[in-house]
């Protein structure tokens, strides 16, 4: 049974654990070996807590023995991306200055997670602080999707996604500020949810766009790590209060999609498509109008991606390069580039992105769900492809060569993360070679309930989350 313990999602191993027929032990033993036969194939670990996960397991055996009302994730493996503080565990942010750091207080989400009993296999492998759109370390070097080693699996949550479908953990603790969930997801097939503005609380969060979640290989997994990590802390000033509608009850709602209503757009505007991702979205689309939904094509009007990303982020990279350069530390291209052009960015620029830009970003999106439950588009605008660098690789896209496609696999999650909406990323197919292709499910503002709710039940119409990379 061990090879098949580590496919065994969240919910699934609690009801096991109760029933008596798996143990913890058990479960702990088969996801550090799996970890063991697929991080030297994907780099997706950056430490490991293999002898702490199993005197966790041990004493999570024991209190399961005793009868003991516990938590629905208590026992359940997962991993923690290495940006997440970790008391007493190694936490780098993917950042060879951090190489040794170990922490004394845990990040909030982890804090909470911990309190329901979960066990952490490791920490994985993230860009510097999340800075680059694929997983790309001095640090660690690259992590590659389960489904081709050697091609990216996004980022910068990539290691996070990569462990979950390789099978290290039915769940992972990511983040995500302009799709850093979603994206990785997407790339690696996975289940990835960036909550609405506050839902999710950083301590001392500077930026409502940016939040933690979960990745998962089901809806349902991803809900039980939302419900028990959602809700207002103090030391977050975005954070909100809990939300009043369960996360858990919305993935088991049964019924097909029947009288949802869903807007659909293919390319955000953006003007850039794989046509084996169109095909996917477009047999989404229809999947969804033959389990009952309402669904029609609308335009969304944005500003360029690019631009207003230099506009809101340049001067926060200009500070990283400056202070990485003044400790001696080595830059990627990309960073010094984003740096330089952030020189350039007048402050008028900056303070019409962040008090209008960011406005009209939602109000686009608020048009374009004005008639329906929730916009959905392609998570990515191309599938995973071979390591490149921090910038990625470039690529004829219809015969129209693309920008590199590191930063072009973010232009459909970066609008979302702006506005503050809930959005999801679940697995809608699979392109001519094989890789996964996501579906970016995006709700009203406060109503992620509805957008795992509706995700869960397009989960039930296919069998995409059910296949497994031949690793």
């Amino acid at each position: 049974m061990p090879d098949e313990l580590y496919w065994k999602t969240a919910a699934e191993l609690g009801e096991l654990y109760r029933r008596g027929e798996v143990s913890p032990v058990e479960v702990v033993d088969a996801a550090l070996d799996r970890m063991d036969h697929v991080d030297p194939l994907l780099n997706i670990m950056v430490t490991r807590t293999a002898d702490e996960a199993r005197a966790q397991a041990k004493e999570a055996e024991r209190r399961l023995g005793s009868g003991e009302q516990l938590p629905p994730l208590f026992g359940v493996p997962i991993t923690v991306k290495d940006l997440a503080e970790t008391a007493g565990v190694r936490t780098t942010y993917g950042c060879t200055a951090y190489a040794e750091y170990v922490p004394d207080e845990d990040a909030i989400g982890w804090a909470r997670l911990k309190q329901q009993g979960v066990i952490l296999l490791g920490k994985t492998t993230t860009p510097e602080f999340g800075l680059l759109g694929v997983t790309e370390s001095k640090l660690t070097g690259s992590t590659s999707t389960p489904w081709r080693p050697g091609y990216n699996a996004g980022g910068s949550s990539g290691g996070a996604a990569a462990a979950v479908v390789s099978g290290v953990g039915p769940v992972a603790w990511g983040s995500d500020g302009g799709g850093s969930i979603r994206v990785p997801s997407s790339l690696c097939g996975a289940v990835g949810i960036k909550p609405s503005i506050g839902r999710i609380p950083t301590a001392g969060n500077t930026d409502g766009d940016t939040t933690d979640g979960p990745i998962a290989r089901t809806v349902l997994d991803a809900a039980l790590v939302f419900e028990v990590t959602n809700g207002h802390h103090p030391a977050d000033r975005f954070s909100v209060p809990r939300d009043t509608r369960s996360y858990v009850e919305a993935a088991r709602a049964p019924g097909d999609l029947t009288g949802v209503r869903v807007a659909a757009c293919p390319d955000l505007g953006q003007k850039v498509l794989d046509p084996d991702v169109r095909a996917a979205f477009t047999q989404a689309l229809e999947d969804m109008r033959a389990a009952g939904a309402v669904v029609e094509e609308v335009r969304v009007e944005l500003p360029d991606t690019q631009q207003f990303f230099d506009h809101i982020n340049g001067y926060e990279y200009l500070e990283f390069v400056e202070q990485m350069a003044a400790a001696g530390i080595e830059l990627w291209p990309m960073c010094v580039d984003l740096a330089q052009r952030a020189k350039s960015v007048t402050g008028r620029e900056v303070n019409r992105a962040f008090r209008q830009g960011k406005t009209d970003i939602y109000n686009a999106f608020a048009t374009a769900m004005a008639d329906a439950d929730v916009l959905v588009t392609p998570t990515t605008p191309v599938p995973a492809f071979p390591h490149g660098g921090d910038r990625g690789p470039t690529r004829l896209v219809e015969g129209q060569e693309v920008p590199p496609l590191g930063m072009l696999i973010h232009s459909m999650t970066e609008p979302p993360s702006h506005a503050g909406l809930p959005a999801l990323s679940v697995p809608c197919g699979f392109d001519s070679e094989g890789l996964p292709v996501g579906l970016q499910i995006i709700g009203h503002l406060w109503a992620d309930a509805d957008v795992v709710s509706i995700a869960a039940r397009y989960e039930r119409i296919n069998e995409w989350h059910t296949r497994r990379p031949e690793l």
